[in-house]
């Protein structure tokens, strides 16, 4: 067996293009563009380059871009005040604050004072509330698109066995809350997991999202399961891994996505979704 390769960019792509139609539409009808405030704090490579692929999605697809960019030293009230004034502006949907943050900043607490119907990143904990009450609003984006990859294939959940390996906030929990409301029986392997292979090897979807790679071997995989890779690792030959041995994983699943080029599209393609949703929610609409 030779697992068939889940094509993130090319979901991703789909996605964008149904929010490019969707506002062309608001566009002719006379509406208003969405907006999305990008809140970029010091000068992180990293973040600089997440902060500035967004901003390049959103004039793909017909988002307006609002940047903001602080020094590293801002104060948290000085920070906490911009989110205000972002929140008080209602030609702004969606708000997006690029962690990490400098230490002197509380990530908790900026999270928490962006207003949830504009919580873009679906990190607010009344949005996590929502979706584990079965109400979802705002969605986390990872999460999300990992959910829109896993439908891409064909497969059903009610009824699989679904395993995710990592309880980050941010990934691992909401997704367990994702495949529970899509009817899968849901486990979460984290670092006081005795049997971490054992849960694995009754996965039928499995979802590593961890930060270590090559955690998750090969050998561990069911025949026939589901694979999605969350795990972006730089090995120091500057090569690219996730948390799964992908190709001895390749050799027992049915479906596994690659990295790069699997869940990492989908995380922006969910954030211009969310963008339009939050627009379409506060004008009293619904976003599919």
């Amino acid at each position: 067996m030779s697992a068939q390769l889940i094509d993130g960019k090319a979901v991703a792509a789909a996605i964008h293009e149904r929010v490019r139609s969707a506002i062309a539409a608001r566009v002719a009808a006379g509406r208003r563009r969405p907006a999305l405030a990008t809140v970029l704090v010091g000068a992180d490579p990293a973040s600089e380059i997440y902060v500035r692929n967004k901003r390049l999605t959103c004039e793909k697809v017909g988002v307006r871009s609002v940047p903001m960019h602080f020094d590293a030293t801002i104060s948290e009230a000085e920070l906490l005040g911009a989110i205000d004034r972002l929140n008080a502006d209602d030609d702004i949907d969606g708000i997006l604050v690029q962690l990490p943050l400098p230490s002197q900043l509380d990530a908790t607490r900026v999270t928490e004072r962006i207003r949830a119907d504009k919580d873009v990143d679906g990190f607010h904990p009344y949005n996590i509330g929502r979706l584990a009450q079965r109400l979802p609003a705002l969605r986390p984006c990872t999460p999300f698109g990992v959910m829109e990859l896993l439908r891409s294939t064909g497969e059903t959940f009610k009824g699989k066995r679904a395993v995710v390996v990592g309880a980050s906030n941010h990934v691992g929990r909401p997704m367990m809350l994702e495949l529970m409301l899509a009817g899968a029986t849901a486990t979460c392997c984290h670092r006081f997991t005795v049997d971490v292979a054992g849960e694995v090897a009754r996965a039928d979807i499995l979802v590593a999202a961890v930060g270590k790679p090559g955690l998750v071997k090969g050998a561990w995989i069911k025949p026939g399961a589901t694979v999605i890779d969350v795990g972006i690792n730089r090995l120091a030959d500057g090569k690219i891994v996730g948390d799964v041995e992908f190709e001895a994983a390749r050799e027992r699943a049915a479906w596994i996505t690659p990295v790069p080029g699997g869940v990492g599209p989908m995380t922006v393609a969910m954030l211009m979704h969310n963008t339009l949703a939050a627009c379409a929610a506060r004008e009293g609409h619904a976003v599919d």
